[in-house]
């Protein structure tokens, strides 16, 4: 089916209003604050810590943990079920996987790092949301990080190639396929790409392409609320 026009007047390459924060949780050793339109991500770091039980435990290097949780008030007129499901178990996997190109933990080893990152408005892009925001929260604890991760949703909405598929694009009824990627921008490097339906070889690329140039946007924007803080604090 024809789509020639976004519901919100957008470009098709073009993400929704982003904004950022660090430093969000008082008791958290890094935290931010992460939304792209009417999504936001709430990220919070705790450790290192000792891991237990112990069999769990890496003796080179700390384990990362991220936990996904999606608030029971948080999406648009319906009440998400709280607790652990499969869907939260495995967005808390794929997002453990996108940090270990970039992570250094080796100074903590048998230790664990908690990262909770909590959804509490969705609109659609929840796991890359939460990702951008992870990526904060780490960088805000000080962690040793090669680069940052952006992370953004690309895909086909009906005929057309789009970036940031917000949820009355994901329910499009002429179809829709939705591709969460994430990208370390200084090298390029992907560090997660999923797919949920059916593309061509060549709208997949084309997808792929526009997901890292709006992943450099979305890095100036993480990288504009890293300096709001430390930046001030340098002066001080």
């Amino acid at each position: 089916m024809k789509y020639s026009k976004r519901n919100d007047g957008r470009k098709f390459d073009e993400c929704r209003p982003m904004k950022a924060e660090v430093g969000v949780v008082k008791n958290a050793i890094g935290s931010a604050k992460f939304q792209i339109g009417k999504t936001v991500a709430v990220a919070a770091v705790y450790g290192p810590k000792d891991l237990f039980p112990k069999f769990l435990q890496k003796p080179n290097t700390a384990r990362l943990r991220c936990n996904y949780n999606m608030m029971a008030f948080s999406g648009s007129g319906e009440r998400v079920r709280p607790g652990t499901n499969r869907r939260s178990k495995e967005i808390s996997m794929v997002v453990e996987k996108a940090f270990e190109p970039v992570l250094d933990l080796s100074e903590f080893p048998k230790a664990v790092v908690d990262v909770y990152i909590e959804l509490i408005q969705t609109d659609a892009g929840t796991r890359c949301a939460g990702i951008c925001a992870a990526s904060l929260a780490l960088a805000d604890a000080g962690f040793d990080m090669k680069d940052l991760v952006c992370a953004v949703s690309c895909g086909l909405v009906g005929d057309q190639v789009v970036v940031d598929l917000d949820k009355s694009e994901e329910d499009f009824e002429g179809g829709a396929v939705d591709i969460p990627i994430a990208v370390l921008p200084r090298t390029g490097e992907i560090t997660l790409l999923q797919l949920d339906g059916e593309i061509s070889k060549e709208d997949l690329h084309k997808a792929i392409q526009q997901g890292k140039a709006a992943c450099q946007k979305i890095y100036a924007v993480q990288q504009a609320a890293l300096r709001a803080k430390y930046g001030q604090e340098a002066k001080q």
